[in-house]
């Protein structure tokens, strides 16, 4: 069995423990690095995982190494690591070398193999936030020296708690702007349109509730389909009838053009800051 350490139990650190628990994977193969008492002591009662303050302890052993801290946390967890008593032959080519897996928004893998052995395998990933339930979109970046066998295991691992796609390092500031701040999108959405609903005479709950089982219920219908989003859309939308009314006003509203200048600017600001998204909830490891 694979042994991961995951170092940071913050959010998205306890999304991915939960998400492997599901998925059959063994308490006893898991341990976390939390140097909170507190929140060391939840995780421990709430999983059965075994819960350590030292980077260096749960590297020991680790096939796979998980840092999901913040980005100001990462060079410290990372000279820790450098330290540790991580696999002597990790350049040989051996698939069951260790392997580190960053969640760590905007930190390039170069700065990540600058700390570690020569040859040290490196995957940087950008999750998003439905990762806490289950439904995350994670993108992977390999490093220079990750094999593909060893990305099929990050890929299977990372598939405990959603989707996972694979895509060159020089993409990730676009899957930021697309993905890893995605959701606050489609939040917005929800709020305009529960905001516009009671407008129109609905309580604030019965729009809420309309509101998101027509969102929940139409991703699940486009995932399902064979049909494009265009598609789906276009079925909906009778000539003259009311869903094209309401189609028509959002066009003249530049509702296409908001979006690629919103993601535009995401882009930019993900390069400008590092690639870091906003709200992924992380936790502390030194």
């Amino acid at each position: 069995m694979t042994r991961i350490a995951v170092i940071g139990g913050g959010r998205i650190g306890e999304a991915l423990i939960a998400g492997l628990l599901e998925s059959g994977r063994l308490a006893k193969d898991l341990v976390v690095v939390e140097t909170s008492p507190e929140r060391g002591a939840q995780l421990a009662e709430r999983f059965g995982v075994r819960v350590t303050d030292s980077v260096a302890d749960a590297a020991v052993g680790a096939d796979l190494l998980v840092v999901a801290v913040k980005p100001t946390d990462v060079d410290a967890v990372m000279t820790a690591l450098g330290k540790a008593a991580l696999s002597d032959n990790a350049s040989v080519g051996n698939d069951r070398d260790q392997i580190l897996v960053s969640l760590a928004a905007g930190v390039p893998t170069a700065r990540l193999e600058a700390k570690l052995p020569a040859g040290f395998p490196v995957v940087r990933v950008m999750p998003n936030t439905p990762m806490l339930v289950g439904q995350g979109m994670s993108v992977l970046a390999p490093g220079r020296h990750a094999r593909p066998p060893q990305l099929e295991l990050v890929t299977e691992v990372l598939g405990a708690v959603g989707k996972v796609v694979t895509v060159a390092e020089a993409q990730m500031d676009a899957v930021t702007a697309v993905s890893g701040s995605g959701p606050a999108y489609f939040f917005l959405i929800v709020e305009a349109m529960v905001d516009a609903g009671v407008g129109l005479g609905l309580t604030r709950e019965v729009a809420t509730e309309l509101v998101v089982q027509t969102m929940v219920g139409s991703a699940a219908l486009l995932v399902e389909s064979d049909q494009s989003a265009a598609e789906l859309r276009a079925a909906v939308t009778s000539p003259a009838g009311t869903t094209a009314a309401a189609v028509r006003e959002l066009e003249r509203g530049g509702v296409r053009s908001a979006f690629l200048e919103a993601l535009h600017a995401a882009k930019q600001r993900s390069a400008e800051q590092g690639g870091v998204s906003d709200g992924l909830g992380v936790g502390s490891a030194m």
